[in-house]
């Protein structure tokens, strides 16, 4: 079992950024695959950025390509999501989550989850 918690969210303007946190506690917070995902007003929850278990692979989405880096440090059972860029489309609540069984890419795979931060970014 893995408890998330996320934080770093806020309100910021179209060009800032942001770094959002996801602290972990439980015994398995190293050998599962880290996800951040998403869901905006009226939408799906999407998969954003993945990262494997060493921290070697990574995954994003094609929206967040190139302004998104997400990175891990198993020592102390933390994964971030630093945003730059950030757009009025990327207003949406951020979740944290675990994947402890598949591969970091598979969205079906994460069954952890934390309760979400809200990013506002304003035009």
């Amino acid at each position: 079992q893995v408890q998330l918690v996320e934080s770093g969210g806020g309100l910021v303007q179209a060009g800032d950024s942001l770094r959002l946190s996801c602290a972990a506690s439980g015994r398995t917070f190293s050998s599962s695959a880290m996800g951040w995902f998403r869901r905006a007003p009226g939408k799906e929850r999407d998969l954003v950025a993945a990262i494997s278990r060493s921290g070697s692979s990574t995954y994003y989405a094609d929206s967040v390509k190139g302004r998104f880096t997400i990175s891990r440090d198993n020592a102390k059972n933390t994964v971030y999501l630093q945003m730059n860029s950030l757009k009025p489309e990327d207003t949406a609540v951020y979740y944290c989550a675990a994947n402890p069984y598949s591969t970091y890419y598979s969205s079906s795979g994460y069954i952890y989850w934390g309760r979400g931060t809200q990013v506002t970014v304003s035009s």
